[in-house]
């Protein structure tokens, strides 16, 4: 018998209520997390329909497996895990996830620190989505969430190799459009 028990988090109250189908707790549940959500999904798509298609079918998922999140971390990180794997899902089952196996040209990166701090976040999220699939995969996977080149190479059936190659490929094409959006806006001021 327990004489003390640990008092319930809002968020332990707020997963109880969505395992046990209450309407107003999962709203909240996708209140409280859409917009960030949406932000991991827009990276990934290439429109935002598709990112709200891949965002919706992630939700479905959370609710049918909340009861299995262990709670051994946040649920943000829980429900952002199932955002990533949901798009990489999307995106080869519409083949838009076809990654290169063969050996690339590392792209040789200044070690200088490319600063993004002049650009909104609008502004990188179309960079990043103009990029083909396969390098902004890798380049999300890496770069935003933070997975290594061995993780994402077992995610995305590569190699450790090809995934560092295609990030290497993908932050000097990053680099190269947004110098030339630099570049395009100065000689705009300039002119006018």
């Amino acid at each position: 018998m327990k004489l003390f028990s640990k008092p319930k988090s809002d968020e332990d109250k707020l997963i109880e209520g969505c395992i046990a189908g209450k309407r107003d707790m999962q709203r909240l549940l996708y209140d409280l997390y859409a917009k960030k959500m949406m932000a991991v999904c827009l990276r990934y798509a290439p429109t935002t329909f598709e990112a709200e298609d891949m965002m919706q079918d992630a939700f479905i998922k959370v609710y049918a497996h909340l009861q299995n999140f262990k709670r051994d971390c946040p649920l943000e990180f829980w429900i952002r895990r199932i955002m990533v794997n949901t798009a990489l899902k999307h995106l080869r089952s519409k083949q838009l996830l076809t990654v290169s196996h063969e050996a690339e040209e590392v792209a040789s990166i200044s070690s200088d620190t490319y600063s993004l701090s002049g650009y909104s976040m609008e502004e990188l999220v179309s960079v990043i989505q103009s990029l083909a699939p396969r390098y902004r995969m890798v380049f999300n996977l890496y770069a935003v969430e933070g997975y290594n080149h061995k993780e994402i190479g077992e995610m995305l059936g590569i190699s450790e190799g090809t995934s560092k190659s295609q990030y290497s490929r993908a932050r000097a094409i990053l680099q190269g459009m947004l110098t030339r959006q630099e570049e395009t806006y100065k000689e705009n001021v300039i002119s006018s």
